[in-house]
Parts: C-alpha cells; structure tokens; sequence
C-alpha cells in the first residue's frame, strides 16, 4: 500500500519549482524589457526615466506634474528636469488645466507617438504570436496575474519611496 506522506512531498517539491521557475521568469522578463527599453531611449535619444513617464503620460495623461511625480515615484525636482527634456524633444506639451488656470496638465503629443510604436514593432508582433496561442480563459488567467504582479511592484515601490 501506497503511503500519502511521499506524494505530498512531491507535490510540496513541485510547487516549490514551479515558484522558483515563475519568480526566475518575472527576473528575465524585467531584465529583458529593460534592455529593450534601454535600446529605445537609445534610438530616440532619451535619458533615464524619460521614456517611462512618457509611456504614463501617454497611457494615465494628462496629468499633473504632481501626479506623474507620484505615480513614477520620483521627486518633484526630478520630474521637472524630465517634463523639460520631453517638451523640447516635442514629446509632450503643457497646457492649462481648465478646471484651475493655475494648474498645469501634461499631454503627450501624438506626433511623435509613431516612432516609438516602429521601434517596439518587433516585441509587439512576438506578443501577438505568442498571446495566440492561448486561449481566453488562459488569458484572462495571465492578465490576472500580471495585474496583480504589477499592483505588488507599485506598492513595493511605493513603500522604498516612503522610507
């Protein structure tokens, strides 16, 4: 007769792999995007940060200074320096918020937004070969887990930021 301790052991040890094998995988992937996006800033001769607040004013915008400040996680200071190399690359315009004419809004132009879609065309059509071959339910799955991976870096993030 088969003992169940042995192949709860198993499985404990299958888990664990597993676990390992997810968090080494979210390593790669981080590493990789970030060598893509360095290559990116490259191209378009963008410095540190500028290419990712740039992607938060174009998906999360317009948005205050304040607010791009708090989402990036930067200081205000910071970010002053960047919007400043973002408007005169032609990447973002300033505008008068409407609600208080003091304030200030940050738009990305759309102009520019084609040469950033060219040079992550390659990793946009892997994703499509590679988001196909799931099916919805896997998908929505995936799309789950990368939320709340993603919610787990902001707050991770966040509490680095507060000290």
């Amino acid at each position: 007769m088969k003992s169940v301790e042995p192949d709860h052991r198993g499985a404990a040890r299958r888990r664990r792999r597993l676990d390992r094998e997810v968090r080494a995988s979210l390593r790669d992937v981080s590493v990789q995007l970030s060598l893509l996006n360095h290559q990116v800033r490259g191209h378009l001769e963008l410095k540190g940060t500028d290419l990712e607040c740039l992607d938060l004013i174009s998906r999360e915008g317009p948005l205050s200074p304040s607010e791009l400040a708090r989402r990036a996680g930067l200081h205000p200071a910071t970010i002053t320096g960047i919007l400043d190399r973002l408007e005169r690359g032609g990447w973002i315009g300033r505008e008068r918020d409407p609600a208080d004419r003091r304030a200030v809004r940050i738009r990305a132009q759309r102009t520019r937004g084609a040469e950033v879609l060219r040079l992550y065309s390659g990793m946009n059509s892997a994703m499509d070969e590679i988001i196909g071959d799931y099916d919805e339910a896997q998908l929505d799955l995936l799309a789950g887990f990368l939320r709340r991976t993603a919610e787990a870096g902001r707050a991770a993030a966040q509490h680095l930021a507060d000290g």
